[in-house]
């Protein structure tokens, strides 16, 4: 490489660390030299890419090694000098445990500009914005020409196993510019549509729960979900790396669509700058089967099939702050399908039904009591909360839709009363992949809980009830 990290056969590659030996300036191989090779690489990438004039770039001759012989003992050296001892490994400790501080002790997330913040954040922004630099000259089309290549497309397609219905006459196997579905005489078409970005970095259990998500609208209207089209974004790349993400993403839809009976007739793909996927949903219900927002009556309970805190934790791991076993446990709770729930709630007579995700539990009950002209008493110390999101919420952290709808509280009669109660703030928490929600008459509310117990919901609880009519209507009570 020239004083520039550039190779001198090639003029667009450019090398460092170990694989890589500077002609003019031959260095022995250590991270030393690597590590501080990496921010002149960075600028010169840059540069390159809006054909500016290269920097040169002149490692240092000497540095300081110290070595552990793994007892508590380290060796110095530096130049023709060395030393041995003790003292030294505790110094070697001391350098090497700053250093990953670097990496474990990382600067809170700043949502606005922060004139405080610490030099290893200014160093990271300062670096994250000449990445930037180069991904934006690298300028990608707009319009049809930002769709996954056909090629591609069609090796993930032909790598699915997506189930087939009787009364999908054109689907996903079929050449055609659109699906063609068969709708039962006496049925009602129910859809619905869902998408968002990943939040994960798995892209097949992103897949799951993004199929989940999408497939809760149409059971909570007590629908049977028939057909979905996929609506995939695939981060930029080479073309393996988009094929392997777009097949990973579609096979943990397809796990949660197949299981669910969905059939999978087409889509649509892109290329972004961050992964995201959604589905369009059509579901097919009998007239009298369909189940509302409104409805609900007096005397009627309220039962939640899933715990509440998604948002917050999800939040707390952006952050680094969260614990492993309470994301497993969260991600457990967003990949359970809300489909036999939504069945055993119209079994047993619900009212009304709605699944809650992104306006909060607190939300879709302002929903449900406009929507019936009724009103709410929430019994605050019922809600299931999962592990972890008292904790995150104690220390500060919230989702970013938490603040607008924080909006609603307007809707609570007694908030001043409640406000300082620890299940207050979950009430405006958004979920994703949520659980139902139902009014259901009183007396079938034990044996509604008991089936949907033993169907795998075992958080289900009733979490309040639909006050008299007499009272003032469209409101919330807490106790």
């Amino acid at each position: 490489m020239n004083d520039c990290l550039q190779s001198i056969s090639h003029d667009n590659v450019f090398a460092v660390g170990d694989i890589a030996a500077m002609v003019n300036h031959p260095r022995p191989k250590s991270g030393v030299f690597a590590v501080r090779q990496g921010p002149p690489l960075a600028r010169n990438l840059a540069r390159a890419a809006q054909n500016q004039p290269l920097k040169p770039f002149i490692p240092q001759k000497n540095f300081l090694g110290l070595i552990s012989s793994g007892d508590k003992y380290a060796i110095a050296s530096h130049s023709d000098w060395s030393l041995e001892g003790r003292w030294l490994w505790k110094i070697k400790d001391w350098i090497d445990r700053r250093f990953m501080d670097n990496f474990n002790i990382l600067p809170e997330m700043d949502m606005q500009a922060n004139s405080e913040a610490t030099p290893q954040f200014n160093r990271a922004m300062a670096d994250k914005k000449i990445l930037n630099e180069i991904s934006a000259i690298a300028m990608r089309c707009g319009g049809c020409g930002a769709k996954v290549g056909s090629t591609v497309l069609s090796r993930v397609i032909n790598r699915l196993q997506p189930i087939t219905r009787d009364d999908v006459v054109i689907g996903l196997a079929d050449p055609d510019d659109a699906a063609v579905t068969e709708v039962p005489a006496g049925k009602l078409v129910v859809q619905s549509v869902d998408y968002f970005r990943s939040f994960i970095d798995d892209p097949y259990i992103f897949g799951q729960i993004a199929a989940n998500h999408a497939l809760s609208d149409i059971f909570a209207m007590g629908a049977e979900a028939q057909s979905a089209m996929a609506i995939a974004t695939i981060p930029y790349g080479i073309e393996d790396q988009i094929e392997d993400q777009l097949f990973q993403t579609m096979s943990g839809a397809l796990v949660i669509l197949n299981a669910s009976n969905t059939a999978l007739v087409g889509g649509h793909s892109s290329e972004g700058a961050e992964l995201s996927f959604g589905l369009s949903v059509t579901g097919l219900a009998e007239r009298e089967q369909v189940m509302r927002k409104s409805g609900m009556n007096a005397g009627d309970v309220l039962i939640l099939t899933k715990a509440l805190g998604t948002g917050t934790l999800f939040a707390a791991d952006m952050r680094f702050k969260a614990k492993g076993r309470w994301i497993d446990a969260a991600l457990q709770s967003m990949l359970l399908s809300n489909q036999a729930a939504g069945f055993c709630m119209h079994r047993h007579g619900a009212t009304a039904c709605t699944d809650i995700t992104g306006f909060g539990l607190l939300g879709h009950i302002v929903e449900m009591t406009r929507s019936s002209g009724k009103s709410i008493v929430l019994d605050l110390d019922s809600l299931p909360i999962l592990d972890g999101a008292l904790e995150m919420i104690e220390t500060g952290i919230f989702s970013s839709l938490q603040e607008q709808n924080l909006r609603l509280r307007r809707a609570i009669k007694n908030q001043a009363e409640f406000s300082q109660h620890k299940h207050y703030p979950l009430l405006f928490d958004p979920q994703t992949s949520g659980g139902l929600l139902a009014a259901i008459p009183a007396g079938n509310a034990g044996a509604c809980l008991a089936e949907l117990k033993a169907l795998g919901y075992p958080v289900s609880i009733v979490i309040g009830e639909v006050s008299d009519e007499s009272e003032s209507v469209e409101s919330v009570t807490l106790k």
